[in-house]
């Protein structure tokens, strides 16, 4: 059975997608918690999809950033993150960044992007940005890992390559893959905990727990809680 080592507690979120209020609401739960149950080492663990689709992305960053600096949290990317430094570096990129929520990112700047911009007004919105996006932000996006292990557990965004072993996998299958690690039941080597695929209830199997339960549509933004080999779920219902 997967276990933690003793003295540590984790707490693990996936996929807010800018849904600040959901964050400050878990947030509260957390810190009551650790009040009732203190422990020597508590770990706040996020898997990525922090922007995007929901309407406070920008809020978000910084209350991350800003509990980062009292709490031990480790912050791993998602793979909408990504669309932030391709729009910056290729303004054209945006055509596919809204397909997943991008203008909603935007608008959480202070930007006001049209539906259809032009290449021209693209590359204007991709400088606007870049003048507006907190160096707190950049520095935070810049230094998002692709994975996280502890224990008999496997911190990730999307999933793992499971033709790959766990410390060869690549950026790209840890941040978008899909089917070929959903549908595998073979041994991963350590129980992987991902979100990126919402389910409508945290999705336990022996190889995998799934915990997107789609908190910007669904309003329910699940953390699972790890302690030893015991696991609980929240998501303030």
């Amino acid at each position: 059975m997967a276990r933690l080592p003793d003295g540590t507690r984790i707490y693990a979120v996936a996929d807010i997608h800018g849904r600040f209020d959901l964050l400050d609401q878990l947030f509260g739960r957390i810190d009551l918690d650790l009040e009732r149950r203190p422990i020597q080492r508590a770990i706040q663990m996020f898997l990525g999809d922090y922007i995007d689709r929901g309407p406070a992305s920008r809020e978000v960053l910084d209350r991350l950033i800003e509990r980062s600096r009292t709490h031990e949290m480790v912050f791993l990317k998602g793979n909408h993150e990504t669309f932030v430094y391709e729009f910056l570096e290729n303004p054209a990129v945006l055509g596919e960044w809204r397909r997943f929520g991008g203008l909603e990112t935007l608008l959480s700047y202070g930007l006001k992007p049209v539906l259809n911009p032009t290449p021209a007004e693209q590359m204007e919105l991709a400088h606007t940005f870049a003048n507006v996006l907190p160096e707190s932000h950049l520095q935070f996006l810049k230094a998002l890992k692709p994975w996280f292990s502890c224990g008999d557990f496997f911190f990730v965004h999307a999933g793992v390559n499971p033709r790959v072993p766990l410390t060869e996998q690549l950026e790209e299958d840890l941040l978008w893959i899909r089917d070929d690690f959903l549908t595998a039941d073979a041994n991963f080597g350590k129980l992987v905990v991902h979100g990126h695929t919402p389910v409508a209830e945290p999705d336990i199997r022996s190889n995998r727990i799934n915990i997107d339960t789609g908190a910007f549509a669904t309003g329910r933004l699940t953390c699972l809680i790890i302690e030893g080999s015991e696991m609980m779920f929240d998501n303030g219902a």
